[in-house]
């Protein structure tokens, strides 16, 4: 009986892999193809539902490893397993790529990240001396250094963790058989 949460832990790491290999390479191709895609709204959109499915595929496996019965506790923790290993995997290919390979990149995109947000602000109306007030803020900080990479991933690893409380809740089962 000891095996089984051995094997579901496994495969959450399994899939903690294939879900970092899938992030690298979306980063990879960002950087490679097109590095303007690291601005884009979207591409975080894309990233958010591939974690989430993953996650999710992640669960559905471990269910079935289990005989179609999994505890809350052992929904969540293959979710967040999985998660955890895949964007810190994503994270370092970030580090490495930004700050290691090329730095310069990270310089580019922190300038079009602030011209796009004055942008954005002057559309709505925002007064100039809060465009500029926000801009020498935004100026301050470095998003691509490994500090703000690692924060970023705690950040991110503690929001997918509540929804990864709601996936455990959806895949949760009762044991028919509590004696077993």
């Amino acid at each position: 009986m000891e095996t089984q949460p051995i094997s579901i832990k496994k495969s959450a790491a399994n899939y903690g892999l294939i879900l970092g290999a899938i992030l690298a390479l979306i980063t990879t191709l960002m950087y490679v193809l097109n590095p303007d895609l690291f601005t884009k709204w979207y591409m975080g959109i894309i990233s958010f539902i591939v974690i989430i499915a993953v996650g999710i595929v992640s669960v559905a496996k471990a269910k079935s490893l289990l005989a179609g019965i999994i505890s809350f506790k052992q929904a969540f923790s293959v979710y967040f397993i999985t998660v955890a290993v895949g964007i810190l995997i994503s994270t370092v290919v970030g580090i490495l790529i930004f700050n290691v390979i090329d730095p310069e990149m990270a310089s580019y995109l922190q300038e079009k990240t602030l011209a796009m947000t004055a942008e954005m602000l002057e559309k709505f109306g925002t007064p100039q001396a809060a465009i500029e007030d926000q801009m020498a803020k935004m100026a301050e900080q470095d998003n691509f250094s490994a500090i703000s990479q690692l924060k970023n991933y705690v950040f991110s690893l503690a929001f997918m963790s509540v929804i990864g409380l709601l996936v455990a809740l959806i895949f949760k089962t009762k044991n028919p058989n509590p004696l077993n």
